[in-house]
């Protein structure tokens, strides 16, 4: 039988080969890296625990916080209590369904980073610092109609706010690598700020500021591919280095310096003795209790186990001699 037109195997043939694997007379296990371990990855999904190190973006968010309270109480004359949370990575559409217009919503370019980001201020935020821009206390609190712009003073203080967060930013970030940020739009609705699909996975880097009588948040948005090629130098941020870096040597060197005058009680433990209640109570001053000299001792640092020794006597004196250091919990 002819095999059809774009098959290279008639049925018949076919047939008889899934006849062969079935029996084992057709051998299977034939063939390059066949003991290879492999594991299904879908290329067209996004899956969050590829590469991005969280905990690197954490170090770099309370960096960014220190740098930012200084600036705000520079040029805004005001400190707002930063409350830290860690970065979160969750759906872009999942992040939009909890805010509520108005908000500045602004979308920025990281020439760093690929694709847009974005800094969301909630209104609480602008108008306590806009309070304290003007010798208030910080203590305003305004609810905004959906729908209401802002004003000309208002925007002012947005921009400040803006030009102190990126400076802050670029600062937190340039042990890892170089920052330069520029605001493209501005909105008021989250809506129109699509810096990614609804189904795409952002970071979200949010900082609740915390006044006397409002309570309001900054969200830093990276779109999670953004982060994605330079995951390398961000598991890099939290490992440690190998040593070698000369204030790791001064460290170390000032730790032993202090830890060499430190005083401890160092004891060899040379026998026991197992008395009776009746021993002890009737014991008086001369009496003498006999033991049997043990070849080994252990020596306690502190009331620690630390060393098993030799016992021997060196001269006219009893002496131990160190064999080996004990391991934790080891006696």
């Amino acid at each position: 039988m002819s095999a059809p037109s774009g098959n290279l195997l008639s049925e018949a043939e076919l047939q008889a080969l899934a006849e062969g694997v079935a029996d084992g007379t057709v051998a299977v296990d034939t063939g390059f890296n066949t003991g290879a371990r492999v594991r299904k990855h879908d290329l067209a999904s996004e899956d969050s625990s590829l590469g991005v190190n969280l905990a690197s973006i954490d170090m770099i968010n309370e960096r960014f916080i220190r740098l930012f309270r200084l600036g705000m109480l520079e040029v805004l004359r005001t400190s707002p209590r930063i409350n830290p949370t860690h970065a979160r990575i969750m759906k872009f559409g999942t992040y939009l369904q909890d805010l509520q217009p108005p908000l500045s919503v602004n979308v920025v370019r990281v020439k760093s980073l690929r694709g847009y980001s974005t800094v969301v201020i909630e209104p609480g935020m602008i108008f306590s610092s806009l309070d304290s821009f003007f010798g208030g206390f910080g203590k305003t609190v305004v609810q905004l109609p959906p729908g209401r712009l802002f004003t000309p003073t208002e925007s002012r203080i947005i921009k400040l706010i803006l030009e102190i967060l990126f400076r802050s930013l670029r600062e937190a970030w340039s042990p890892l690598m170089p920052m330069e940020f520029e605001v493209v739009s501005s909105e008021i609705n989250p809506q129109f700020a699509q810096i990614a699909d609804e189904s795409d996975l952002v970071v979200l880097n949010r900082f609740e500021t915390e006044g006397t009588e409002n309570k309001s948040f900054i969200d830093v948005v990276y779109p999670y591919a953004s982060l994605k090629p330079v995951r390398e130098l961000l598991r890099s941020r939290v490992q440690s280095g190998d040593g070698n870096e000369e204030s790791d040597k001064t460290w170390r060197d000032d730790l032993n310096d202090a830890l060499g005058d430190s005083t401890v009680e160092v004891r060899a433990l040379m026998g026991k003795l197992e008395l009776s209640l009746q021993q002890l109570e009737t014991m008086a001053p001369g009496d003498t209790f006999f033991f049997r000299k043990p070849d080994t001792a252990t020596v306690t640092v502190n009331k620690v186990p630390a060393y098993h020794a030799t016992v021997g006597a060196l001269g006219t004196q009893t002496a131990v001699q160190i064999r080996r250091a004990l391991k934790p919990g080891q006696i």
